[in-house]
Order: C-alpha cells, then structure tokens, then sequence
C-alpha cells in the first residue's frame, strides 16, 4: 500500500481542472474576517466567521454563502478573492478553473454594477496566470428562484462582455431546484447559445432526476451536481450514450445534506457504469474540502485507483470549455505523470 503523503503527492502533480467552483464559496472564514474590517462597523472576529459557515442543510447553506458576498462590494474585493483562489488551485496542481461568479446574485439582490467588480477580477486572473501558470475562465450565473427576468440580465451581460473579455465562456442556474426547474429557461438558453457562450446547469442536486431530464431539454452541455440520476435507468442510459459531463461534487453533496452518507454517494456507481464524470470542490471553504481532498476522498473511501485519478483527471480537461490543442497537450502531461 502507498503511503498518504505519496498519493497527495501524486494527486498535486496530476494536471487537472476545476470545472464547478463558486469563486464565494471559495472565501474563507480568514479572508471573511480581513474583509469584514474593510466594510463592517463592527468587524467579525474569527470565531464569528467560523461560524457563518456552520449550518445543517442545503437552506442553510445559501444563507451561509448569502453572509459572505455581503461583504464583497468594491473591485478590491473580488480581485483579492479572485487571485487567493487562483494561488490555492495552483499549489492543488489544478491548471485550469472554469468558475461560477453569481451574478445573478449581484444584481437581483444588491443591485450594484457589475462591471466594475468584474474588472477587479480580470486584473486577479491575468495576474494570476502570469505568476502562476493557471488559466481561469468565467461562467455566469444566475438564481433560478429569483426566476427568467433576473437570468435575462445576467445571461446578456456575458453575451455583451464576452468580446471583450473573452475569458467569458458560459451561463449557468444554480440556486434552489426545489422551487424553479429548469423549463422556465428555455428561450434564455437558446439565446445564449446562438450568442456563442457554453450552457451548464445545476439539476438533480436537491430534486429528482426529473431535474436532470430538465437542464437537458434546455440545452445544458454540462450537469452540475447530477446526484439523483442514479434513480432512473434511462436516464443513466442517455447520460452513458451521450457523454454528457457530470460535475461531481462529494463533499458539497453530503454537508448540505442532498446526500445521506458517504455509503450513499454514487460517485463510484456513475465511473463504473461509464458515465463522464469529474470531480469538483464546489464551495471549498464552505464544505471544508477542496480539489486534491476531493481526489484523496475518491481514493481512500471508493477505492479508485491512480489509474482512476488519472482517468478523472483527464475527464476533467475533456470536458472543459479550452480550445481543442490545449486539451490535447494537458491530456499528453497527463499521461506522463507518474
């Protein structure tokens, strides 16, 4: 048997992506607490942010990530948060981010201007790649309780970013499935599509995989989370023949309570029945985990192998938005990792 720190070792060599990766969720109770200084009369103290971070089921999750973009509000702010999680994804040996920013949230709710704190985060990415090698690509995404008229606003402010900011490279809903599907959507995404951005979708996280059924019908290229596909064959099926990549998230599912118990996870079921699955971090703050815990956690509790991890990774970059010769030359380092 290898020793721990020889996987992890292998895990931080192993070229991968992160491809479902909310940029708030990755604020950590730390970072919390310098930028509570910066904007909070009274500023937390370290206890205080911990926290914020403890709660019991998926609501309470979205109050926890509520809490913190509060005191996100100037360009200063997300360009800090912007390179702290660009600089973390790279010690992982993560070589590229396609990350989630909720727009949706910046608008619907606070109604601030976006464009300035979007800059922020270019100057952190840009930066970013230079000091580190990493490249990061944006998804924007919108509330789906917050229903079609809030997605409108955000879905075509990255149609009119994107040519300009090519790093721009595709829309997506998350939020609470349990109150909006993904029907409501439809002519949003098709709308994005003929703009040229990339559609994902979160579905079948906290419903059934009638919510899966959904982001498929709307056009969705990726499925984020994808938990309850396991429940209907068929859909497994259609998943299994199309390829569709499945952003697994093993860690999220099981703190915001959409998964029981490790035992019941069906990550290993998904990779042994032929499904294209990646693994993800999610909101790596908030569920205490991050990319190379998430490949240990698939190592150590489901038995995949450094061939799996390999195969995994490999995935990841396969399923990526990058531009088909990059793919090629991170799938050859790949291949020579040993």
């Amino acid at each position: 048997m290898r020793d721990p720190e020889s996987q992890l070792a292998f895990i931080r060599r192993l070229p991968k992506a992160e491809l479902h990766l909310h940029l708030e969720g990755t604020v950590a109770p730390e970072t919390l607490v310098e930028l509570s200084r910066r904007h909070d009369g009274t500023p937390l103290e370290l206890e205080q942010a911990q926290a914020i971070y403890q709660y019991a089921d998926f609501s309470g999750f979205l109050l926890a990530f509520k809490a913190v973009t509060e005191r996100l509000r100037t360009p200063e702010d997300y360009e800090f948060i912007t390179y702290r999680m660009l600089q973390r994804l790279a010690r992982q040996g993560v070589v590229h981010a396609e990350v989630y920013v909720s727009v949706g949230v910046v608008y619907y709710w606070r109604r601030i201007d976006f464009e300035p704190l979007f800059a922020g985060m270019e100057r952190a990415r840009k930066q970013a790649e230079q000091d580190f090698g990493i490249t990061a690509c944006w998804i924007f995404d919108a509330v789906r309780h917050f229903g079609p008229e809030e997605a409108a606003l955000v879905f075509r402010k990255a149609a009119e970013l994107q040519s300009e900011h090519p790093a721009i490279i595709g829309i997506g809903i998350g939020g609470d499935e349990r109150r909006t599907g993904s029907e409501p959507f439809r002519e949003l995404y098709a709308e994005a599509r003929d703009a040229g951005l990339h559609l994902t979708a979160h579905a079948g996280e906290s419903v059934g995989p009638e919510g899966i059924w959904g982001a498929l019908n709307i056009g969705a290229e990726r499925i984020g989370h994808g938990l309850s596909a396991i429940h209907d064959p068929e859909l497994m099926g259609v998943l299994v023949e199309r390829q569709i990549p499945i952003e697994i998230c093993i860690s999220s599912n099981l703190r915001t309570g959409c998964c029981a118990s490790l035992a019941d996870h069906p990550v290993r079921r998904y990779f042994d029945a032929g499904l294209m699955i990646t693994l993800n971090s999610d909101d790596p703050a908030m569920f205490l985990s991050d990319l190379e815990c998430e490949y240990q956690l698939a190592h150590d509790e489901f038995s995949f192998t450094r061939e799996h991890l390999r195969e995994l990774a490999a995935n990841s970059i396969e399923a990526s938005f990058l531009p088909p010769e990059r793919k090629v030359d991170l799938l050859r380092r790949i291949e020579k990792t040993a």
